[in-house]
């Protein structure tokens, strides 16, 4: 997945569709905001596709794409949980406090305003995707 998100590009047109929410957009409206050939918008919504990042649905004549939810909150708590877990004891005994329970060592050393701003972030992902037909 972060392969993925690692070509400017594709960056792009990921946050372009998180920014649309479940509705999507068409590939035209995407290739005319962003200023991308079809062409090279078609392989690079094939590579997010591939990845789980996002899915196309036929509407009429029009393809529709829209960013998986479920699996960027996936990826956010994954990365949250497991993407600083050794500094969690230097980080504790550097301060002499050892995280929470359930705090993982992003958590314990960012600050607390963008571990709030995170987490609404992430509660509103997840409600937006609950509400989804």
């Amino acid at each position: 997945m972060l392969s993925a998100l690692a070509q400017e590009s594709r960056l792009a047109i990921f946050r372009l569709l998180v920014e649309a929410g479940p509705a999507g957009r068409s590939a035209g409206q995407v290739a005319e905001v962003l200023a991308i050939a079809p062409a090279t918008l078609s392989f690079h919504l094939k590579e997010l596709a591939r990845a789980g990042l996002i899915e196309g649905r036929q509407d009429g004549r029009y393809v529709i794409y829209s960013a998986c939810f479920a699996e960027m909150t996936a990826l956010i708590a994954y990365l949250s949980e497991n993407c600083c877990r050794a500094s969690v004891a230097a980080d504790a005994a550097s301060c002499g406090t050892p995280p929470s329970p359930g705090e993982t060592a992003c958590s314990a050393s960012a600050p607390q305003e963008v571990r709030l701003i995170a987490r609404k972030n992430i509660e509103a992902i997840v409600s937006r995707e609950r509400k989804k037909p």
